[in-house]
This record gives structure tokens, C-alpha cells and sequence, in this order.
């Protein structure tokens, strides 16, 4: 299973994001679920390093993916018009594929290499949706 969580402070602002596991949908090189969640996830962070030209604190490695920003950017725009671009993405291929896909939400600042905790939303509809 992919999960990827959205992550938003106590403002209710993004902060954050974390994406980690495998869809499973197919083979390794051939798994087009976990090839689509991965090209907009990196699309978000060549739009958030490259459009909006923001410093991210970054971890990435195979099978994961952990973006934080600083709290001073929370609130632009171009940031919160790309996550949330992203975020409606990966909600309709979760929507699609939800034996692969597990979209959350966590109420908090997440810091990388930190632990999270808090309170976790599944935004995952269980309905099928083509994406």
C-alpha cells in the first residue's frame, strides 16, 4: 500500500507532506499506479522548488518521500495552489485504486526525520472514480 499524508498545522495550513510504500498494483517498472502518485508528487516539488522558488527540506529515498517547508511560506499562494493541485491528484487516483492508495490527512507540523503524531484523517473515498 502507498500512503501519503498531507500534513497541516494547527492553522490549518499545509506543512507538509510524506509519501511512503508501494502501490503493489503491478510489477516493479510496470506498476502505472504507483508511476502516476510519484510523477505528482514530483511535479509538486519542481512546481514548489522551481515555480515558487521556496527551500524545502527534503528526504528521498526509494519508497519514500518526505517534503516540509518553512511556516513563513505557509501561507503564499503559488504553495497552497500547488499542494492542494497535488493533493485533489493523488485523492482521485486513491479514489480509483484504493487497495493501492491510502490518502491522509494529519493535523500538525511534521518535521523531517522527526515522528509525527496527532489526530489522522483518511480522505480516501472508497467509491471507484476513473482518475
Amino acid at each position: 500500500m502507498l500512503e501519503v499524508i498531507f500534513y497541516r498545522d494547527g492553522d490549518d495550513r499545509l506543512s507538509g507532506i510524506c509519501a511512503r510504500g508501494h502501490a503493489d498494483f503491478a510489477e516493479h517498472g510496470q506498476d502505472i499506479v504507483c508511476a502516476a502518485v510519484s510523477a505528482v508528487l514530483q511535479a509538486m516539488r519542481l512546481g514548489l522548488e522551481g515555480y515558487a522558488g521556496l527551500e524545502l527540506e527534503a528526504l528521498q529515498q526509494p519508497g519514500e518521500l518526505r517534503l516540509d517547508w518553512t511556516e513563513s511560506d505557509r501561507d503564499l499562494e503559488s504553495l497552497r495552489a500547488i499542494v492542494t493541485t497535488a493533493e485533489l491528484a493523488v485523492k482521485q487516483i486513491a479514489r480509483r485504486f484504493p487497495d493501492h492508495v491510502r490518502l491522509k490527512r494529519r493535523r500538525e507540523a511534521r518535521r523531517v526525520g522527526g515522528k509525527a503524531s496527532g489526530r489522522v484523517t483518511d480522505l480516501t473515498d472508497r467509491r471507484r472514480h476513473d482518475v
